[in-house]
């Protein structure tokens, strides 16, 4: 990546006219603009990178548990029936929390 001369030029600045000044604020807001998408869109591939590696270490870490005794399944279909979102299944062996054992207001 390249990096631009962030110094104005000021000798230009301080004799331009009002038309040459209102040309270069422009160009300038444009310039930054551009930079804005770019950062925009470096962002996303970043957190889109990000979430792909967060997915495959958690599958690594779901094969690395030992598997789950098949009685625990019921208990596991009784916390939706208390109220519980799906997405608390996902970690069992994660301590509820305290949003979770809230009840209803």
């Amino acid at each position: 990546m390249t990096r631009s001369n962030t110094q104005p030029p000021w000798e230009f600045l301080l004799s331009a006219s009002r038309v040459s000044l209102q040309s270069y604020e422009l160009s300038r807001l444009g310039h930054a603009a551009n930079l804005r998408k770019e950062i925009a869109a470096l962002l996303d591939q970043w957190v889109d990178e990000s979430s792909a590696a967060m997915l495959a270490r958690y599958l690594m870490d779901l094969r690395e548990r030992p598997s789950r005794a098949p009685e625990a399944a019921p208990a596991a279909e009784s916390l939706q029936k208390n109220g519980q979102a799906v997405s608390d299944n996902l970690f069992p062996d994660r301590a509820a929390s305290p949003r979770a054992n809230r009840g209803h207001a």
